[in-house]
């Protein structure tokens, strides 16, 4: 029996229009969808691909988002094995994830798990956040030879990257956006923000003085160097 391929498919930002063709394609030919589960209830990446899956089978997959890699990992290993025995099988496997699967995803993890087992894998690659944040704010992200630099918020202090030369997409603050909206006060840079990007409850922000200090995880902050 062939074995069956799994696809890691960027579903973008948020808003459903915003799939690519491939994507749906993809989704609605696989015999079954992989959908990354907190814990929390909430499953952004399945509300937005929804229309383009129904009927399917959903394979919830556990993806804690604790700091604590032993626990990732088990759920990892575990996910892959289950995956392998469906692919085993013959079945092709979309496994969905928000923006972009090279970019901060739960699919990377897998996918490398897989692979190690002897399966096709393919990634279908997405809209990221920040490219439909600039896009919202109708700003470039850079120009000429300005660098782009990424970071995870969460996980650096502002003392590590404030420094670094070029624009700032500040991403995943999480619990850590007081402390971020507090050191973006001091800084010299045009600084803009969108929070829910094409979901319910988008909002935009211009300058340091509008960021809200309680937004959630699915916060965008731009910063862009003055010349």
């Amino acid at each position: 029996m062939k074995k069956g391929t799994l696809y890691g498919v960027g579903v973008g930002p948020g808003d459903p229009e915003l799939l690519t063709i491939k994507a749906v394609r993809i989704l609605r030919e696989a015999d079954a969808v992989a959908v990354p589960d907190t814990g929390s209830g909430d499953k952004a990446a399945l509300a937005i691909a929804q229309s383009y899956i129904a009927g399917k089978e959903l394979i919830l997959c556990p993806s804690p988002m604790s700091g604590n890699r032993r626990e990732a990992d088990a759920c990892y290993d575990e996910t892959a094995k289950i995956l392998a025995e469906r692919l085993s099988n013959g079945d092709n496997i979309a496994f969905i994830t928000l923006g972009d699967p090279s970019v901060y995803s739960t699919y990377c993890y897998i996918q490398k798990r897989v692979a190690a087992m002897g399966f096709e894998t393919q990634t279908i690659p997405g809209i990221t956040s920040f490219c439909a944040a600039a896009a919202r704010l109708g700003e470039s992200l850079c120009e000429g030879k300005e660098p782009l630099v990424i970071v995870p918020a969460s996980s650096m202090k502002p003392e590590a990257w404030i420094g670094l030369p070029g624009n700032k997409v500040l991403m995943k603050a999480g619990g850590k956006m007081p402390a971020l909206t507090a050191a973006l006060g001091r800084i010299d840079a045009d600084i803009a923000a969108v929070t829910n990007c094409g979901m319910e409850g988008e909002s935009v922000a211009r300058g340091a003085e509008e960021l809200d200090a309680s937004a959630g995880y699915f916060s965008v902050i731009v910063v862009k160097e003055r010349h």
